[in-house]
């Protein structure tokens, strides 16, 4: 994790490049250690256990990878929906997700559970535009019924977080929510 002088450093450039995007909160995602940091006025708040892709980073559309750099919460979706709920297409479906807690359990379909938070790169050529758009790629942070999973790479592509906390996630920050996934 970067010292508290990075942090600082880092959110006063990027509030000078991207001075539309609301800069009291910012997402840190490290891929090699699996986990997520929120980051309110400029102090780190909450560590998280996340899981990236099992096929490692990388931006090409199609390759379920987890896309580096710098992006921002374009969309949230799910506000108010059960823990637990299962989304298709990014519509609520009411069905609740069997949450399993062991290593070794895994579901039949990649569930996307609880909440959404929908990335869109800003790095154009890297995860913004063409085959590399991390929008058009359908990238999020969102709920996983396969919470025991955690703390491994696993997914197809987006960071998958236990229900609870994306709920609580989802909550913290807004749209527009800088989001720097690293590796």
């Amino acid at each position: 994790m970067k010292t508290p002088a990075d942090i600082e450093s880092l959110i006063n450039d990027l509030s000078r490049r991207f001075s539309e995007h609301p800069h009291n909160s910012l997402i840190l995602i490290s891929v090699q250690k699996q986990e997520l940091y929120l980051i309110e006025d400029k102090k780190l708040v909450e560590t998280y256990l996340i899981s990236s892709a099992k096929n490692g980073t990388g931006n090409l559309s199609g390759s379920y990878q987890t896309p580096l750099g710098l992006h921002y919460i374009s969309e949230k979706i799910g506000d108010k929906a059960e823990s637990g709920s299962i989304f298709k297409a990014r519509i609520n479906t009411h069905k609740i997700a069997t949450i399993l807690n062991k290593a070794d359990q895994t579901s039949d379909a990649d569930n996307i559970t609880s909440r959404i938070l929908r990335l869109s790169g800003l790095e154009e050529g890297i995860n913004k535009g063409g085959n590399v758009d991390s929008y058009e790629r359908y990238i999020y942070i969102h709920g996983t019924d396969e919470e025991g999973r955690l703390g491994q790479a696993v997914s197809h592509g987006c960071i998958r977080m236990s229900n609870q906390y994306v709920v609580a996630l989802f909550d913290r920050v807004s749209i527009g929510t800088l989001t720097i996934i690293e590796e």
